[in-house]
């Protein structure tokens, strides 16, 4: 019997694919520091853990395929006074995860053989999402040396063809941290007026920009309505990433009815960790504001740290809890296999995601890891010193 040609051509996910090297670590007593995903320590808000613990229903039954009403006019209210955006009920799907909102846009927006223009680096799960829905994703290359600036907008236009549905965007950006300015936003707008596609932005990041930078949403640009999807999730902004409950987010009255249909034949998102991203909204205004400050100390200091290990390039990220650096290795996939396997710094290793999965064009990212800074100081700093050490074993065993 054969396995599908459809599922051999998925790649297992640079995040997660070196967990058994992680497990055995463990199991040998190494403690591991995980920089690999973006499973922050911080605590969820209390009033979300409270409302698991106090669920007072005797059924947990299916939920409208929508989502619960109460939760999207959370969102709504949200939007106008966090985001200071004015959206409808209308205009909010409940999805399970931001990444089935990412999956529902593909499949909603594309047939087979569409394709969507993406700037690489990318959130490596897309080219999944992608695969699933037999969409092609164009890549737009981004450089470590410009701090993954956007390239030149022009490069983009350059690669829309009669095959090109949507420009799919994250900002802040996993897994280099760039943020969108207005003027950018923009220009990509009208480019996808001028060529009657749509825009797709993931902003489930947009509470952690820093050095005084301030987010602008997609949804601000009510000119562009019709061709806009904006993606969200509590999985970041409460720290509540195993609850699995994002929002597509459209004024384009099309766009959602079709997209509806998809959540009807999954049926619904989960309820439980519904009714508790309700009560996260509830937290005190000060929960993300200290959490944001916390994101920006752990990211001053990672990337000093990093950059002061030799032969390290790192990206200085604006935004989200993400960066890009460069080893000096070959391959930073058989390293990484070598800190889970071979090594340990007084019985302590790393676990980093390799970067090439991350890139659509080949060849690209083979001597980069991503690191998610989600790890108090004290633990980002035995991290460092644990890479730092690997490296000089690392080489050594190689020269």
């Amino acid at each position: 019997m054969e396995i599908s040609n459809r599922i051999r051509g998925f790649q297992a996910s640079p995040i997660r694919r070196l967990s058994p090297y992680a497990r055995a670590a463990k199991q040998r007593g190494i403690k591991v520091y995980h920089l690999n995903i973006g499973q922050p320590d911080i605590k969820s808000p209390k009033e979300a853990i409270q409302a698991i613990r106090s669920y007072p229903n005797e059924i947990i039954a299916y939920g409208e395929s929508d989502g619960d009403l109460a939760l999207r006019n959370a969102l709504v209210k949200y939007y106008g006074d966090s985001v200071g955006v004015n959206i409808s009920l209308d205009d909010v799907l409940i999805t399970t995860g931001g990444s089935e909102a990412i999956l529902f846009s593909l499949m909603a927006l594309c047939d087979p053989g569409d394709e969507v223009i993406v700037p690489e680096p990318y959130y490596t799960n897309v080219h999944s999402f992608a695969r699933m829905a037999n969409v092609s994703i164009v890549p737009v290359t981004s450089l470590l040396e410009d701090n993954f600036a956007l390239p030149p907008l022009s490069l983009i236009e350059e690669r829309i063809t009669s095959k090109t549905r949507a420009i799919l965007l994250n900002s802040p950006n996993n897994p280099t941290g760039h943020i969108y300015s207005p003027d950018e936003l923009e220009i990509i707008l009208k480019m996808c007026k001028d060529h009657d596609i749509f825009l797709i932005v993931d902003e489930v990041y947009r509470e952690f920009c820093y050095d005084g930078l301030e987010f602008t949403s997609i949804l601000q640009y009510v000119d562009y309505a019709d061709r806009v999807i904006c993606i969200d999730s509590v999985s970041k902004r409460f720290s509540m990433c195993g609850a699995r409950v994002g929002a597509l987010i459209s004024r384009n009255r099309n766009v959602i009815k079709e997209t509806l249909k998809l959540s009807q034949a999954r049926l619904c998102s989960p309820t439980v960790e519904q009714y508790a991203s309700l009560a996260a909204f509830g937290a005190p205004a000060d929960y993300l504001e200290n959490v944001k400050k916390e994101y920006e100390k752990r990211r001053n200091f990672i990337v000093s740290a990093l950059n002061s290990i030799p032969g390290v390039k790192c990206s200085r990220p604006n935004g989200a809890f993400y960066l890009m650096a460069r080893l000096p290795v070959e391959d930073a996939e058989d390293f990484a296999i070598f800190m889970l396997r071979d090594f340990n710094y007084k019985g302590e290793t790393v676990m980093m995601a390799p970067a090439e999965g991350f890139y659509e064009s080949k060849d690209l990212g083979r001597d980069q890891v991503r690191i998610a800074y989600v790890l108090n100081t004290e633990d980002l700093e035995k991290a460092c010193i644990c890479l730092r050490e690997g490296l000089k074993a690392y080489n050594s065993r190689q020269s």
